[in-house]
């Protein structure tokens, strides 16, 4: 696999990342790609990189498996550190000048750069993950349910929590993230009103450090531990991993996100006090768009996954969480009225 920035991460302890400036194309709209169709694809990272243990990592895990599966080549891009939509303009254009066919931006910040992309490579197929507000013809609009999926998260932590105290951690406040804060508190309350639910955001918009630094997630975890919390979800992207540490060494309980973060390698000393994640199949909506392409039938439009296909789920790798019939029984019960349409989960807190 291709990959053209360099990043480099040190142990979550000590919470470094370093992220290199990308390559850029020209502001040329000549096509490229058409000859190529399936035979090369691209993924442009969100921020924080590959090796954010999360939300990047399953995107990179999408295209290295349709690289084994379906024979193409891919390449990566990492995001430069304060980087602006020209930027993404730029890395985006290069990308599909190179023949990239699908092209696909890892998080809503692409939205615009897309907007402005696409409409120059008409054959080429861009992937949009995380926003439905830029469309257009050859843009495939790839969203989740994340309220559903931590709704189950919620459930679980009011279940388990001892001390009816439990934290939501969001990396920037958007609303993106507040779909995931918004299905968390209320699985918590519906399950029990008595369980007190502590919600901060590292970062505000436009300062979206909150994705990419472990050290504000380790201080927003360690700050409810000390109000009494004994579960955390996060939702932060690499920030995440800080809050995961903290809550770990605490010996209290983590929800990961996005990734199956039990599972995750940069994680493992953690592994143990991670109950569970709610988990988003972002690795098989970049591998079905790419496959689309491959096929002649490129995707476009939105893309939606939910419970009902396992596009949000509550992972199950931690044998403490499946040793616990209660609260298996409980999530359960709460998927099934979900998907049923029973239980209506809110998007906004």
């Amino acid at each position: 696999m291709r990959r053209i920035t360099r990043i480099a991460t040190v142990g979550i302890a000590s919470a470094a990342l370093a992220l290199s400036a990308t390559a850029c194309g020209s502001d040329s709209s000549s096509q490229a790609g058409s000859d190529d169709k399936g035979g090369k694809a691209a993924i442009a990272y969100d921020i924080g990189g590959r090796g954010d243990q999360s939300f990047n990592d399953a995107a990179f895990a999408g295209l290295e498996k349709a690289e084994k599966e379906l024979d193409i080549k891919g390449t990566e891009q990492e995001p430069s550190e304060g980087e602006g939509d020209p930027d993404k303009v730029q890395r985006l254009t290069a990308l599909a000048r190179a023949g990239n066919n699908p092209v696909i931006g890892v998080g809503f910040a692409y939205a615009p750069a897309i907007a402005e992309v696409a409409p120059k490579f008409p054959k080429v197929t861009f992937g949009l993950i995380d926003d439905t507000s830029k469309t257009g013809p050859n843009i495939a609009n790839l969203v989740f349910n994340e309220e559903q999926g931590s709704y189950l998260a919620g459930v679980a932590a009011a279940k388990v929590t001892k001390s009816k105290t439990v934290g939501f951690i969001g990396g920037v406040e958007t609303p993106l993230i507040k779909k995931f804060e918004a299905g968390f508190v209320q699985g918590v309350k519906d399950t029990d009103k008595n369980v007190n639910v502590k919600v901060q955001y590292l970062t505000q918009p436009p300062d979206f450090g909150g994705f990419s630094k472990p050290d504000l997630g380790k201080a927003a975890a360690q700050g409810q531990l000390d109000a009494g919390a004994d579960v955390i979800y996060a939702a932060a992207g690499l920030a995440g991993a800080g809050s995961i540490e903290a809550t770990a060494k605490a010996g209290k309980w983590a929800i990961g996100v996005d990734s199956d973060q039990y599972n995750q390698k940069g994680l493992a000393a953690y592994k143990e006090r991670i109950l569970t994640s709610v988990t988003k199949n972002v690795s098989g909506a970049v591998f079905n768009l790419i496959k689309s392409v491959q096929d002649g039938k490129p995707q476009t439009g939105e893309i939606r996954y939910g419970l009902q296909d396992d596009g949000v789920a509550l992972a199950r790798s931690n044998p403490a969480f499946t040793g616990m019939t209660d609260v298996i029984a409980a999530v359960d019960k709460a998927k099934a009225d979900i998907t049923a349409g029973t239980i209506k989960v809110k998007t906004a807190p």
